[in-house]
């Protein structure tokens, strides 16, 4: 019934209820549970967007915006029967605008796609969250990765939105300028909400040059606080390090066994500069040999060429699909934290020795440079239990020690029960903003609030 008015109303092409279709656009890459929508709608335009969120309205079913399904907390799994707006056919590079460091784009469109458009002008959209994500879908989730320690995450890289709330009302949010101090900042609002207040249609976006000079490291150490600790004292240091990434020795093993790599399988940090100058770069990276060295180094190599440069990262971000390979016909259970830079050492040292006290497979990994890092729990069926008892004390830590539940991720289904104690009185005024935004509920229903 929902199938066919919608079909009428869009056409037979932007609707499918295919059981595959429906089951890909009812998981994530990270939540165990596959719950499939209703029907899924491929929306091309902008009216497209406004005509389900009509049919929405009239029906009483939600809707569930969807981009290229990388998320990890559950943010994309429906709670009862909902519709699964997918906006990966609104994929246009609308406008590069090189003289004003800008790009605007529909949010289908994904980083990768954006990059290879980009090269010609000799700029770059920064936020790399290691999958292939969708741009719409990353401003969703305030997504981050290995750069944000030198150029933030999508809140700092997002000027302008156009949103679709669930009246079909379109906004305009924030402006194509560096800076602005003109009212209410409703578009960082939107930033971060995962798909619960409005529907993402474009977005204008901050560009910055390729840089010139690019030097990178690949330190390993003893043991993982010491890598920890050697990570810190890079940033105390003020070396002005564009990605500053830590992973362990267990993560090195998998990715050379799945990508046929010959890593010292011993933790470690990869390092990379971006440099202003070629004589700053040599500076630089004499600095940082110095302070790794003195943090305890056992080896260092350096990734001179762009061949180098490219496998080192690729190893960064191939890490998980290797150790699902590694421990093949588990359940996979990833935390990310973010504590303040001064203790993160601390709980990289608690994850890992709690991981060995409660007797789980696993390793660490993650964005040292902005106090945040992943643990990834690869659990047979009877331990998949304690691995969520991991996650929990972990996050409670976490918050002792003045961070945050989720520091890329979002908050989804599974962060859900840590916004009491990590936002207190602050979380009933989310629910408002929910309400006032989507007073009936319809956008991803019992997410984030």
């Amino acid at each position: 019934m929902l199938a066919g008015t919608l079909r009428q109303v869009l056409g037979e092409a932007k609707v499918s209820t295919s059981p595959s279709v429906l089951e890909a656009h009812g998981r994530d890459e990270g939540y165990p549970e596959v719950r499939p929508p209703l029907a899924v709608v491929f929306a091309e335009t902008v009216a497209d967007v406004q005509a389900v969120l009509e049919v929405a309205r009239r029906e009483g079913v939600p809707v569930i915006p969807f981009g290229a399904g990388t998320s990890l907390e559950g943010a994309l799994v429906p709670q009862g029967p909902a519709i699964s707006l997918d906006l990966s056919r609104m994929n246009q590079i609308l406008e590069v605008r090189p003289e004003d460091f800008v790009a605007v784009v529909e949010p289908g469109v994904t980083r990768k796609r954006l990059n290879e458009r980009l090269r010609r002008e000799g700029l770059f959209f920064p936020v790399d969250p290691g999958a292939d994500a969708s741009l719409g879908g990353m401003a969703a989730t305030n997504a981050s990765g290995t750069t944000t320690v030198r150029y933030g995450g999508m809140r700092a890289n997002v000027l302008a939105l156009q949103v679709v709330l669930a009246n079909g009302e379109v906004l305009e949010l924030g402006r194509a300028v560096r800076k602005t101090s003109s009212g209410y900042d409703l578009k960082d609002l939107f930033i971060g909400s995962e798909g619960t207040l409005g529907v993402i249609t474009r977005l204008t976006l901050k560009l910055h040059p390729l840089p010139e000079h690019v030097h990178t490291l690949r330190v390993f150490f003893p043991s993982v606080e010491r890598t920890a600790e050697a990570a810190y004292a890079i940033l105390a240091s003020g070396l002005p390090v564009a990605r500053l990434e830590l992973v362990d020795d267990l993560a090195l093993r998998a990715v050379n066994r799945y990508l046929d790599r010959n890593y010292p399988e011993r933790p470690a940090l990869f390092l990379e500069f971006h440099s202003a100058t070629a004589a700053a770069m040599q500076e630089e990276s004499r600095f940082a040999l110095e302070l790794v060295r003195e943090a305890g180094a056992l080896e260092v190599e350096a990734a001179m060429t762009a061949e180098e440069r490219t496998a080192q990262w690729e190893a960064r971000h191939q890490a998980y699909w290797a150790l699902v390979n590694l421990f093949p016909q588990r359940k996979y259970l990833i935390t990310d934290t973010a504590v303040p830079l001064s203790r993160m050492p601390e709980l990289v040292g608690y994850a890992r020795a709690l991981m060995d006290e409660m007797r789980l497979e696993g390793n660490i990994l993650g964005h040292v440079g902005d106090g945040n890092f992943h643990t990834l729990i690869a659990a047979r069926d009877d331990a998949y239990a304690r691995a969520e008892a991991f996650a929990e004390r972990l996050v409670a830590r976490a918050l002792e020690l003045g961070g945050t539940a989720t520091g890329e991720h979002g908050v989804g289904l599974r962060k859900k029960k840590y916004m009491p104690l990590e936002h207190g009185n602050a979380l009933a005024w989310m629910a408002r903003l929910k309400t006032l935004f989507d007073p009936e509920g319809l956008l991803n229903p019992g997410k984030v609030v």
